[in-house]
Order: C-alpha cells, then sequence, then structure tokens
C-alpha cells in the first residue's frame, strides 16, 4: 500500500501514522492492550510506536472524555467524572456549557477499538492519524485539499479525539492543533499537531502527497531567491 510508506517517507516523520477501527470483535490474531491506559489517546501513540493491539470499553474508563467521544457508555462513577471534568472546563472559561453538544460522538455500537501502525495494519481503517510538525502537516492538508477531501471545520477541534467521530461522520479529513490533555498523554511537542483524515481515503491522499512535496520543494527555491536577491538590492 502506497500510503503505509509513502506518508512517513515523503514527510521524514518521527512518528508513524496510527491505524484506527471500530469493530464487533477483534481481528483473529491482534492481542488486547496489556493495561488500560490513562487516556484513550495513549492508544494512539502507543501504535505510532509500533504496537498492534484492541481495546474493549473498560479499557476507556479512565478517560470520560474520549468514552464520550467514542460511543461508549460509562459506569456511575465513570459518569459523575464526566460531568465533574466539563463542570470544571466551564468553571476555568475554557468551554462554553452551550459547546458540549456540538462535540462529535460515535452513536454506533461500541465493540472494540483496534489499532495499529499504518504498515502493519491488517484491517481496513476507519480513521488514519498522521502527527508531526506544521510544515508536515501543512503539506498533508495540502494534499487533503488537492484531493478534495478536506473537511470546513475548526482547526482547534477540542477535544482532540473529536476529531475520530468528526472524520469518521464526514467520510473526509480535518486539522486538529491537539488539545492539552492530549499532548500530555501522547508527548505531542509544542510545535506538532495532528492531521486525521478517513481510511478509506488514504489512497486519495498519498497519490497528491508527492506532487505537493515536489511543488513544494520548487516554490522553496523560487521564494529563497527571490528573497536572495531582493536582500542583495537593498544592500
Amino acid at each position: 500500500m502506497i500510503a503505509a510508506t509513502g506518508f512517513a517517507d515523503l514527510l521524514g516523520l518521527s512518528r508513524q501514522p496510527t491505524a484506527i477501527a471500530f469493530m464487533e470483535s477483534a481481528p483473529e490474531g491482534t492481542p488486547r492492550i496489556d493495561v488500560a491506559a490513562p487516556s484513550g489517546c495513549t492508544y494512539w501513540k502507543l501504535a505510532s510506536e509500533g504496537q498492534s493491539f484492541y481495546t474493549e470499553a473498560s479499557d476507556h474508563f479512565g478517560c470520560p472524555i474520549g468514552s464520550y467521544t467514542h460511543g461508549i457508555d460509562l459506569p456511575e462513577a465513570q459518569g459523575k467524572e464526566l460531568e465533574g471534568v466539563i463542570g470544571t472546563m466551564v468553571e476555568l472559561e475554557y468551554l462554553d456549557i452551550a459547546e458540549v453538544p456540538e462535540v462529535p460522538r460515535r452513536e454506533e455500537a461500541f465493540g472494540v477499538v483496534v489499532y495499529a501502525p499504518l504498515a502493519d495494519a491488517t484491517f481496513e481503517p476507519d480513521v488514519i492519524l498522521v502527527s508531526g510538525n506544521a510544515r508536515q502537516m501543512m503539506l498533508m492538508a495540502e494534499a487533503a485539499h488537492s484531493a478534495g477531501i478536506t473537511c470546513q471545520t475548526t482547526m482547534i477541534g477540542r477535544p482532540t479525539c473529536a476529531a475520530i467521530p468528526e472524520v469518521m461522520k464526514t467520510g473526509l479529513s480535518a486539522t486538529n492543533l491537539g488539545c492539552v490533555g492530549n499532548r500530555v498523554y501522547t508527548e505531542l511537542q509544542d510545535d506538532e499537531l495532528y492531521f486525521a483524515f478517513a481510511g478509506h481515503q488514504s489512497e486519495k491522499i498519498a497519490g497528491k502527497l508527492a506532487a505537493i512535496v515536489n511543488a513544494n520543494e520548487k516554490l522553496e527555491e523560487y521564494h529563497r531567491a527571490k528573497l536572495s536577491g531582493a536582500s542583495s538590492a537593498v544592500k
């Protein structure tokens, strides 16, 4: 699959693109995660580092926000924690209570979520997540635009995990700046962000990416030469 290696090679990514799929049951031979993580996005990090696994609903109970966006019904205690977290966000003026109903959420029944590095995925991903610096994600966004599959949504998209149901619903792509919780759990660097897109669009984006990378290289040469000439003229 060109997309499996193309994104990482063309962009020089330090993390592998992550393939994510929601299924009724796990694919044969795929292990369940050993220990439940404190956040759903921690699973993104593990997959980007090379691990392939699946999670069940209970593996997400430690992350009430992520459970909400993934369409997981929480036990009473975790449900109260979700209410408390949202209340704190509102109190801190981080979130307006009117925004809560607008947060994207999966509505389908939850079975399992399967994660893998894109190059190792033995399943058809619902969503592919790519993380990198602003230039790398600029190239991804330009490739998606060229392919005609860009969502017309804000880049903020908090919480970050809301990008998953958003992309699944639209079947397109979205740039996401990442929220502070995600940055803590995934160790996303201050100069990095995300690009998420529907799995079935991977070949379209990959097919445009090489041309976009080449065009940017040529255009950068043009602009730098122009800047150099302008600087010489000023002197």
